[in-house]
């Protein structure tokens, strides 16, 4: 088996051109998902969020239903205070003592006019966290509906793409067995400076497919050779001639 050293620069551009479009294709199939991975994780971080806080609005639920029991219980006690007192007065020896005990009622009917507020007030916070749950849940509802659609949209694109991105990894790597590993340093790193990942481009009307910048008639000639690995003066990627480039086909 030949290794790379044995591989002509025509044959080693056709590997690193083959691997640029097997590449370019994978590129595709990612562009296709999109956002769409990183919009179903932020939908479902937006649920356990709102979960999290249908949680906490129910602890202060609980927590003010457990102060309205602890209010009512002393407004409870405050009025049988109030009977006991009011029943002493009929006993009464004297004004002083009927003083004290009405004295006693008065502070009663104000412990339970203090207990009837905090109720009041309670029962006010218990309406608004009650209205805030049912806005916490039907926003859920909303995020789930769209987080069924997004993830479905998504399954449906891994559905249809999967065998054929696994397929094409596979191949990427094969492609890379054909390239000597100086040029595919070269490769990655060109890859990674560009968003649309081009790395490999070819000579199209006298200018790089890459920068679009103008490459000189010289220039042109080496390239449509095929002696020697050109790479580009303003963007430093890999040149082929459009001929190559239109040789080269993808297949199946």
């Amino acid at each position: 088996m030949a290794t790379v050293k044995d591989f002509s620069v025509e044959e080693k551009l056709v590997a690193v051109l083959t691997l640029q479009k097997i590449d370019s294709k994978i590129d595709e199939i990612r562009t296709l998902k999109g956002e769409l991975p990183m919009e179903v994780k932020d939908l479902e971080d937006e649920i356990e969020g709102l979960k999290t806080r249908l949680g906490n609005i129910d602890a202060e639920i609980d927590s003010i239903n457990s102060f309205i029991n602890t209010k009512t219980e002393g407004k409870k006690e405050a009025q049988a205070l109030i009977k006991k007192y009011e029943k002493q007065q009929d006993n009464v020896k004297n004004n002083r003592e009927f003083e004290a005990i009405n004295k006693e009622i008065e502070l009663q009917e104000l412990e339970v006019k203090l207990n009837e507020k905090h109720i009041k007030d309670a029962n006010f916070e218990q309406k608004e966290r009650a209205n805030q749950r049912i806005k916490a849940e039907e926003k859920i509802a909303e995020v789930e509906v769209a987080l069924t659609a997004k993830k479905a949209e998504l399954e449906k694109i891994i559905a249809d793409t999967e065998k054929e991105e696994k397929e094409l990894s596979k191949r990427s790597e094969e492609a890379k067995e054909k390239v000597d590993a100086r040029l595919i340093s070269a490769y990655d790193r060109i890859r990674n400076s560009y968003r649309n990942g081009l790395a490999v481009v070819p000579v199209l009307r006298d200018s790089c497919g890459g920068c679009f910048n103008v490459i000189p008639p010289q220039r042109q000639s080496e390239i449509r050779q095929r002696k020697k690995i050109l790479v580009c003066e303003h963007c430093g990627r890999v040149l082929v001639d459009n001929d190559l480039n239109e040789t080269v086909k993808l297949g199946s």
